[in-house]
C-alpha cells in the first residue's frame, strides 16, 4: 500500500501522527499541494477527488480522509488506547473527535476559506465550481473559534487529556487543529493555561514532529 501525502496540510499530518504513535510504516508519496500537484492528470488519475491523504491499498482502492485511514490501521490490530479499548472509551473519543472537527476545525476553515486571497473565488473546471468568499464567515469562525478554546481549556481543568486517562485520537485531531489554526491568526489566548498546558504535553511527543 502507498499513502499520499502533504507536508504541511492538517489532514495529512494527523495521519502521520497516528501511524508514528502506533509505529507503523508505510510507504509514502508527497503530493506537493501549492503546486497544485493533487490536481494534476496523473494525480487524479489515481484519486478522482484530488486529495490528500489518500490510501492506495494493494488492490490499488484508495482511501480518503484522514479519520478513515487511520481507524483503517487501527482495524488491522489489537484495539489501543488511540480509539478506545472499551465501549465508553471508544464512545468518549468518537464524541471528542467529532466536536474537535465541527467546532474547531470547522471555525478555522471558515476564517481560511473567506479570508486568504489563495482561496478567492478558485475553481476546478469539471470538478467544482468557484465558491465566492463571504466575510461574514470570518467574524462567524472567530467567534466559533474563542468559544471552542474556552470550552476545550475548561474541560482539560485537572485532566491531562481530552477524551479519556490516555493520548488518543481526539488529542491528535486537537493538536492538528490548534496548529493549524496559526495560518488563520486563531490564537489560544494566555488565560486558557490548561490548554496551553496540554498543548505543550501534545507537542512534546516524539509523533508531534511526524
Amino acid at each position: 500500500m502507498k499513502l499520499f501525502d502533504a507536508d504541511w496540510a492538517p489532514s495529512p499530518r494527523r495521519v502521520r501522527i497516528y501511524l508514528a504513535e502506533k509505529g507503523i510504516s508505510v510507504e509514502r508519496e508527497t503530493i506537493d499541494l501549492r503546486q497544485d500537484e493533487q490536481l494534476g492528470a496523473a494525480y487524479l488519475a489515481l484519486n478522482p477527488r484530488g486529495v490528500v491523504p489518500a490510501l492506495q491499498l494493494d488492490d490499488g482502492e484508495m482511501l480518503c480522509e484522514s479519520a478513515a485511514i487511520c481507524r483503517y490501521f487501527e482495524a488491522l490490530g489489537d484495539p489501543s488506547p488511540l480509539f478506545g479499548e472499551t465501549a465508553l472509551d471508544i464512545a468518549r473519543i468518537e464524541s471528542w473527535a467529532r466536536r474537535i472537527e465541527n467546532e474547531g476545525y470547522a471555525a478555522v476553515v471558515y476564517v481560511l476559506r473567506n479570508q486568504r486571497p489563495a482561496f478567492r473565488d478558485r475553481g476546478v473546471a469539471g470538478k467544482w465550481p468557484a465558491i465566492p468568499q463571504i466575510p461574514e464567515l470570518v467574524e462567524r469562525g472567530q467567534i466559533l473559534w474563542d468559544m471552542f478554546v474556552g470550552v476545550l481549556d475548561a474541560h482539560l481543568a485537572g485532566r491531562t487529556w481530552i477524551a479519556t486517562d490516555s493520548y488518543s485520537f481526539a488529542d491528535i485531531s486537537a493538536l492538528v487543529t490548534v496548529d493549524f489554526a496559526k495560518a488563520a491568526k486563531l490564537v489560544v489566548p494566555d488565560g486558557a493555561a490548561d490548554l496551553k498546558r496540554w498543548h505543550a504535553a501534545a507537542s512534546a511527543r516524539s509523533s508531534a514532529t511526524a
